[in-house]
């Protein structure tokens, strides 16, 4: 290739690898023989020269996937565009696996690696204990000093009911998921926060329970012998939702006519199968992950972000949510 353009090999080398000491026409005549010769550079030659192999390693204890998934393709994406090589593993949630995998990915020299949570729960660093960049994404680390991306549900949970307010409803109920979630005190913290700034008291008592829609039911029906005049629900997750929605229909309530329900997560295969189809909190899980991807390349290249990112959600509109009706004179 050097020879077909005219110039040395170190020249050749320098044009290809974007280097700001070759000149324009030079760099312009590289380029054309290497499109003419289909050349590609060999990619352990270049990881000799620079110290990086250019694999990542991405390791996740999502066993169900529900979230991980979309982290991971999104940071897959990046990777791609980055021309990186990626070695996934799934440490199952066990943290004798996760350790097994850390060492086997060290032995393969990756560059840096994005750990991916099975929850939004905080959880411990293993940054300080490895000689490669680390970001963590979906659960933060406990340590400060780490670059962590997490979802921002106390702002998605005001997205939620600051919607079911401007729809004018007022007596908006909460179900929810365990408490020793994060997720579920971030997002009780959001409701009342929207709440509060419109002057607006929470109906009842905020319900929590199981992330399951066999839990939303049983709420449903406690919520529904309760609180009779509620209007609203906002739901901590479509699994929720979609249990209140089927014992609501049951009890001769129409969603959204007497009662607008918003779920979180945006889980598809349930927000655009329940009938009425869900609105719902998304948490952008796709954008979360080639987020932190491109910071684990600054990273990499020195620039690490230290601190939590909390990645802004977005509200997807359905079915599930309609104006009040007018009050009867």
């Amino acid at each position: 290739m050097a020879s077909l353009a005219g110039v040395s090999i170190a020249t050749a080398s320098k044009a290809l690898n974007g280097k700001e000491d070759v000149r324009p026409e030079t760099r312009q005549r590289v380029l054309a023989a290497a499109e003419e010769l289909a050349f590609q550079p060999n990619a352990l030659a270049r990881g000799l020269l620079s110290g990086q192999t250019r694999t990542v390693g991405l390791l996740t204890s999502d066993s169900v996937g529900r979230f991980g998934i979309p982290i991971l393709l999104g940071a897959e994406d990046a990777f791609g565009a980055g021309q990186m090589a990626v070695m996934l593993c799934d440490a199952r949630g066990d943290a004798i696996r996760e350790q097994h995998y850390i060492r086997t990915l060290l032995s393969r020299r990756v560059d840096g690696l994005i750990v991916v949570g099975e929850s939004s729960n905080i959880r411990p660093s293993i940054s300080r204990d490895l000689p490669i960049p680390v970001v963590y994404a979906y659960s933060a680390s406990d340590d400060p000093a780490d670059v962590s991306f997490v979802p921002d549900d106390v702002g998605g949970a005001e997205l939620a009911v600051r919607h079911l307010l401007a729809l004018g409803r007022r007596r908006i109920a909460h179900i929810t998921g365990p408490m020793d979630y994060k997720a579920t005190t971030d997002r009780l913290e959001g409701l009342r926060r929207a709440l509060d700034e419109a002057g607006v008291a929470q109906v009842g008592e905020t319900l929590s329970g199981p992330w399951s829609q066999r839990w939303g039911r049983h709420a449903a029906e406690i919520l529904l012998m309760n609180e009779p005049d509620v209007d609203a629900v906002f739901c901590g997750s479509d699994q929720i939702a979609a249990g209140f929605i089927e014992i609501a229909r049951e009890r001769g309530r129409r969603v959204p006519e007497d009662i607008a329900v918003v779920g979180y997560d945006n889980w598809e295969i349930l927000s655009t199968e329940t009938r009425p189809a869900l609105t719902t909190v998304d948490m952008n899980l796709e954008t979360l992950g080639r987020t932190a991807a491109q910071h684990l390349f600054a990273a990499i290249d020195g620039k690490a972000t230290p601190g939590v990112h909390r990645m802004p959600c977005r509200l997807v509109i359905r079915d599930s949510t309609a104006p009040a009706s007018p009050a009867e004179p």
